[in-house]
């Protein structure tokens, strides 16, 4: 009897295991900085290198449903499959691309070069294009609005989707602030919040989406130094009841309150450029530039203090935390690896080698 009912389980667990690994399965897609490519690495293993994805020296690559996007350094946005790991379409917004989003209805990519948002259908095609008389970054979606920073402009820009969203998008412009600070690089959104930072300015910026009103937020700045590499706001600096802001010249992580009191500046060991929030919101993993480089420092976010340290044998271009597994990926461009920490007892798991001055990680869940 017993044998039978431990035969019976095995056939369960053996009937329930590809589905439990298919919902809790990870590809992992690294641009490959100066090769034209993305890198994939599945199992823990370099499997594919995806080609001909143009001038990867700041690809961004982001998931819709099964549906990813990619776009290149000189102005293609490229649609592919994430699981057949094939390309369907690209489009050239412009000699410059830095930063796209995506809605049920649309793409939205904003240019440098050309001084543009186009406005995009999801298999790429032209629907609008916002001449904006600037480099635009930072676009985030809110609702029926598309919001963007003019960084020539020292502005924010707000657009209004006049078909409410149903069908294709109709943007016009709704509001602009002006004057806001000097050089906007990047912005983050959290809840009805639209988070800005500047080059030039000893504060960062917060649009109350709701109210559609601007302040602006004091940093406590020492002396700045040269900024060699811009610091990254995003999402992934958003949880636990708190914000973190890496400072534009300074060796600080600025963590605040989502309603931005002020809690604590946190000391790192240099210009602070990627702040990476683990899953459970426990750590914050923090890479740096400079002379710093080849460091990234983990940051209990309860304690607010630093309590690891890993030095690698080349520049980190980048981090991301797995959300299935407790590992942090790092990829050390100089080295042509990539390295994954296992972050239960904070120590070196594996090196990826055969990856080609690897840059931005991005992953896909496949079976979500």
């Amino acid at each position: 009897m017993l044998k039978k009912i431990l035969y019976t389980l095995t056939i369960i667990a053996s009937l329930f295991a590809p589905l439990n690994a298919q919902t809790k399965h990870e590809k992992v897609f690294v641009v490959e900085r100066e090769s034209s490519s993305v890198a994939v690495i599945e199992n823990g293993l370099p499997r594919n290198h995806m080609q001909n994805m143009h001038n990867m020296n700041h690809g961004v690559m982001k998931f819709y449903g099964k549906d990813g996007y990619l776009i290149s350094r000189d102005g293609y946005i490229m649609k592919f499959d994430p699981e057949s790991e094939k390309k369907i379409a690209e489009y050239k917004t412009s000699k410059s691309a830095i930063g796209f989003v995506i809605d049920k209805n649309y793409v939205a990519v904003a240019n440098y070069d050309d001084k543009s948002v186009d406005i995009l259908t999801r298999d790429l095609k032209l629907i609008q294009k916002l001449k904006t008389g600037s480099r635009n970054v930072g676009i985030k979606i809110y609702k029926n609005y598309l919001i963007f920073s003019e960084m020539d402009n020292d502005a924010i820009a707000v657009y209004k989707d006049m078909n409410a969203g149903k069908g294709k998008p109709n943007f016009k412009l709704y509001k602009e602030f002006k004057n806001v600070g000097v050089m906007p690089f990047d912005a983050m959104i959290t809840g009805d919040k639209y988070i800005n930072g500047f080059f030039q300015s000893p504060w960062f910026g917060v649009v109350d989406l709701k109210t559609m009103k601007f302040e602006k937020i004091q940093l406590k700045l020492d002396d700045r130094k040269p900024v060699l590499k811009v610091p990254h706001f995003g999402f992934w600096s958003i949880g636990g009841g708190k914000v973190f802001i890496p400072a534009v010249g300074d060796n600080k992580v600025f963590a605040y309150t989502p309603d931005f009191k002020f809690i604590k500046a946190i000391k790192t060991e240099g210009l602070p450029v990627f702040t990476a929030l683990s899953p459970d919101k426990k750590y914050l993993a923090v890479s740096f530039s400079g002379k710093k480089f080849p460091v990234i420092q983990i940051i209990d976010t309860k304690t607010l203090k630093v309590i690891k340290r890993f030095e690698f044998n080349g520049k980190v271009l980048h981090i991301r935390w797995s959300n299935v597994r407790p590992e942090l990926f790092v990829s050390v461009n100089d080295a042509n690896k990539v390295v994954v920490i296992d972050t239960k007892g904070w120590w070196v798991k594996r090196e990826i080698f055969t990856i080609k001055k690897p840059s931005g990680i991005f992953l896909y869940e496949e079976g979500k």
